[in-house]
């Protein structure tokens, strides 16, 4: 029996244990995403940020503590997500790729929303004005709130990836699949709503702030990541705006909730990198019958896990080549290890692989020349202690721990112990008493990139530049602009 035919008699017998508990055949589906978030929410124990509406979803459902995204970023996180494909099979790796350089998905892929459309479902990107966001009266400050920001940011092509931007154009009684992005999670202007005094969500205060030892201790990097949770905080105000509305409209009793960030955090050593802090987020699933309600999963998630048990909920079927594993199956068995991979990032090129089990963390760098604080327009821009760090490194002001980070070259090999080192600062690639779990996790990576990955080849530098530019003409210098949204 071919793994296709295994995975779509899965696919009908949770839809039928989802029946059996008198749930409905076919529920509503909402996936929130929210943007650059790790699991820093109150329900996973961080105790200074403020999200009563995350609290009590989770309260209502399942709380999966190792979910963990494909790639750090937001364009090839996605690319995977919509698909349930790993992005490195598809050649939509590299963050971002330009709309000259984007191609169709290969046979045999289908989006997520394709394959929802196929089993009867209107599939929506909530967005208010076709994905402008509003501005909140006397700040001048962009924000999305309840209606969601529109993005999709597939480095692909696609002729619909949705049918509408509200649930509400959808035919009567037609089940419908929404995807909502709140922003304000994501560096910008939801950054500095909250941390503003018009802000509605109550401060941090950064000296109560507890930082990894891999940062400096400095007012910078505190402020920094006390507008981070402040940010969160924000973010799930709005989503309290998403649950107001299914309950209004009376839709609570029919849908299925699903709450993960598309990477992990936007901090430094975070976001771009496949340290836990770039690809660990927040997955939450909430029934509307309350079953699993608190429930704690501490099972290895990845991101195309949460494709397939979308499709799973609905009784659709994938397409021919799919990656993801429907948690929900009947016998599904969790996943042993998950993968990760990071590419180029606007204009910094870079190619680093990762797996991770629940206790060991294999990064492969294969540019070890290139260092982790490359030239990063976004980075030097966005990221104060980005900076920082880079101006005491210069002076030999940095503890070891955050030292290493700004060297000027990375180890070819990375391993980590997350029972003893959940920061991952100890290196233990060159300990003997690792060889054993080095070589492990060597040759399953190993065997992942021969099956999986297709970015072995790197671009043209000079169609880097043009997609930034939109042009190259011959006199003109190659400028490096900061394209992330």
């Amino acid at each position: 029996m071919s793994s296709f035919t295994v995975g779509c008699l899965l696919l009908v017998a949770a839809v039928t244990a989802l029946r059996g508990q008198n749930g409905p055949s076919q529920p509503n589906l909402i996936l929130i995403l929210a943007e650059d978030i790790g699991p820093q929410l109150a329900c996973y124990g961080e105790p200074l940020v403020h999200t009563p509406n995350l609290d009590a979803l989770a309260a209502r459902g399942a709380r999966f503590t190792r979910a963990f995204t494909t790639a750090p970023v937001c364009s090839t996180s996605r690319s995977a997500l919509m698909t349930g494909v790993y992005q490195t099979a598809i050649g939509a790796h590299q963050h971002r790729t330009w709309a000259a350089q984007k191609r169709p998905l290969p046979e045999g892929v289908l989006t997520l929303t394709d394959s929802l459309r196929n089993a009867g479902y209107f599939t929506v990107n909530l967005s208010a004005g076709g994905g402008k966001a509003k501005k909140k009266a006397g700040t001048g400050l962009k924000i999305t709130g309840a209606q969601g920001n529109g993005k999709t940011d597939f480095n692909f092509t696609v002729d619909k990836p949705f049918d509408g931007n509200d649930w509400a154009q959808r035919a009567p009684a037609q089940p419908f699949f929404a995807q909502i992005t709140l922003q304000e999670s994501h560096k910008g202007d939801g950054w500095t709503l909250a941390r503003s005094s018009s802000s509605p969500v109550p401060h941090v205060d950064a000296n109560r702030v507890k930082l990894a030892p891999y940062y400096p201790d400095h007012p910078v990097a505190r402020e920094e990541y006390a507008n981070y949770l402040d940010a969160i905080a924000l973010m799930d105000s709005y989503l309290g705006e998403v649950m107001a509305r299914l309950v209004r409209e009376k839709l609570e009793d029919s849908t299925v909730v699903i709450f993960m960030g598309d990477n992990g955090q936007c901090l430094f050593r975070s976001k771009q990198f496949l340290y836990d802090g770039g690809i660990h987020v927040p997955l939450l699933i909430a029934w509307p019958d309350g079953r699993r309600a608190g429930k704690i999963d501490d099972q290895l998630v990845s991101s195309i896990d949460v494709t397939a048990t979308l499709l799973g909920l609905a009784g659709a079927r994938p397409g021919p080549v799919f990656h993801g594993r429907d948690l929900l199956a009947a016998g599904a068995v969790p996943r042993t290890e998950i993968y990760a991979a990071r590419d180029r990032m606007d204009a910094s090129i870079d190619r680093m692989r990762a797996v991770r089990t629940a206790r060991y963390k294999y990064i492969r760098n294969y540019l070890p020349a290139v260092p982790y604080m490359q030239h990063n327009a976004y980075k030097e821009k966005q990221y104060p202690t980005w900076n920082l760090v880079k101006a005491l490194a210069s002076k030999g002001e940095l503890t070891p721990a955050a030292a290493a980070f700004a060297e000027p070259v990375k180890p070819l090999e990375e391993l980590y112990d997350l029972s003893t080192d959940p920061h991952e600062i100890r290196n233990l690639a060159a300990d003997p008493a690792q060889r054993d779990t080095l070589h492990d996790l060597r040759a399953r990576l190993d065997v992942w990139v021969r099956e999986y990955d297709r970015g072995t080849a790197y671009e043209d530098p000079l169609e880097i530049y043009r997609g930034y530019n939109g042009h190259l003409p011959e006199d003109a210098p190659i400028k490096d602009q900061d394209q992330t949204p």
